[in-house]
């Protein structure tokens, strides 16, 4: 006898065709309609919409389809202004207009709530998402792949699902400038005849072009990701970019010789200028190393930043600490209401940096580690210091589970958690919920065009 898997596969096929209704949009900002009771996901169709859709792919509990005409259009469907955003799937929601990406935006992160907590959301304030007014070429940072068509160097990201590179001559969510330095990066290589790497084969040298820039400041700093310690053409290179943009402040080589698709090996070396760029965030002023975390949009991490101020509720006289701490943005923020800040991370560059950071702004009841907050947690509760207020701002993963229950050991007055991925999210919440109570949650846009979520959730200790 089937299943009940096999039974639920075999009610579609695939290649078959059938009207759909969207009904909302997913996690990913695929269009969500429903098919002989099944869960069909549909990239690039928008709820509101009813389309005639195609299977591609069935799992056990739900299938994917692509659209092939749409009947009735959602009303706030756009042209998506860019020409490869369909090839290269950097960004997924360029098709729908900004207003309806924030509310839709909000409703992911509710989606996200239902189905991985048991929480009475209705007893949960969550807030309009706080948008931003130009929703584009906001990226202070790109990381783009290099590869070789013919005798030109191309520069962009792999497509969704594919190994195709794009390529990418100016990205309408990134800066200018990195758009600038990226393109006088591939330049320069194809004119030196540099090698490129090439992912099939692994042969080759250069396999990244990273540029960042410090938005207040305008300085910018190329990172040049290789697959090996030699460079050729070094000093020409470092001449031509020098010299065509004067703005460059930093060149960086970093070493990743490993068959993997993580962007940055462990030895990063200078080839000129200085090792980090500075940016302003108001009157903090922050410096950047090539691998420090530092948020992608400065317009946006301001108002990130007073959210996470705001739900802190500081008075100047608690002990704060800023785990998952990157270069210290965050602790710098909240200083002047902390009476004492600590924070950790598990690169040490980041670490450096927000040393740095803290000594160049006078805070003095500072203390950096590199090491997890789980670990620096309890030894400072064993050496007798327990913070009143935690913020995290963890990676998509969300917190560690060690983390977690560090908190719930701990027992900081408030939580703060600054999320960039609903899912894990929510996961972490319930988790969180035997000792504490949710307050609020704040969504934020930190990447319009794209699916991505950030939020600020306040929790405070239950009595």
């Amino acid at each position: 006898m089937n299943s009940l898997n096999e039974k639920t596969v075999q009610k579609i096929d695939v290649g078959q065709e059938f009207p759909l209704t969207i009904k909302r949009l997913g996690i990913n900002g695929e269009g969500i309609g429903y098919f002989k009771k099944q869960v069909i996901f549909v990239p690039g169709a928008l709820p509101e919409e009813e389309a005639v859709v195609q299977v591609t792919k069935i799992h056990p509990k739900y299938a994917q389809a692509k659209v092939k005409s749409i009947r009735k259009v959602s009303p706030h469907r756009v042209t998506p202004p860019c020409p490869v955003y369909e090839a290269c799937g950097g960004c997924q929601l360029q098709h729908l207009d900004y207003h309806h990406q924030l509310s839709h935006k909000r409703d992911i992160l509710i989606q996200a709530l239902e189905r991985y907590t048991k929480l009475p959301l209705q007893t949960i304030e969550i807030r309009s998402t706080i948008g931003m007014e130009e929703p584009w070429y906001y990226r202070n940072k790109s990381q783009f792949q290099v590869g070789k068509k013919g005798e030109k160097v191309v520069a962009g990201l792999y497509g969704t699902d594919s190994h195709q590179l794009v390529d990418i001559k100016e990205c309408i969510v990134q800066r200018k400038e990195t758009n600038k330095a990226t393109q006088v990066v591939r330049k320069q290589l194809e004119k030196l005849k540099i090698p490129v790497y090439n992912e099939r084969t692994k042969k080759g040298i250069v396999r990244t072009i990273v540029t960042r820039v410090g938005v207040e400041t305008g300085e910018v700093q190329i990172v040049l990701v290789t697959a090996s310690d030699e460079l050729p053409q070094k000093e020409k290179l470092i001449r031509a970019l020098e010299n065509k943009m004067p703005e460059v402040k930093s060149i960086m080589q970093n070493i990743n010789s490993a068959a993997t698709s993580i962007i940055f090996g462990e030895k990063t070396v200078l080839l000129s200028g200085k090792e980090t760029i500075e940016d302003k965030l108001e009157q903090y002023t922050v410096h950047l190393s090539a691998r420090a975390f530092f948020q992608l949009n400065p317009v946006q991490t301001k108002k990130l930043y007073d959210q996470i101020k705001e739900a802190a509720d500081l008075t100047g006289k608690e002990k704060l600490v800023d785990a998952y701490c990157g270069s210290g943005t965050i602790g710098l923020w909240l200083s002047n209401g902390a009476s004492e800040i600590r924070g950790m991370d598990v690169i040490k560059e980041s670490i450096h940096d927000a040393k740095i950071n803290a000594a160049h702004h006078h805070i003095k009841n500072f203390q950096y580690e590199v090491g997890s907050a789980e670990k620096w947690m309890l030894k400072w509760r064993e050496e007798g210091f327990r913070p009143d207020v935690v913020v995290v701002d963890p990676p998509r993963s969300g917190c560690d589970s060690a983390l977690l229950d560090t908190i719930l050991t701990v027992l900081p007055k408030r939580f703060i958690y600054a999320s960039c991925n609903p899912s894990t999210l929510a996961k972490d919440l319930m988790q969180l919920s035997s000792k504490y109570r949710i307050e609020y949650i704040q969504p934020l846009d930190m990447f319009p065009q794209t699916a991505h979520v950030e939020s600020v959730t306040k929790l405070v200790l239950k009595e």
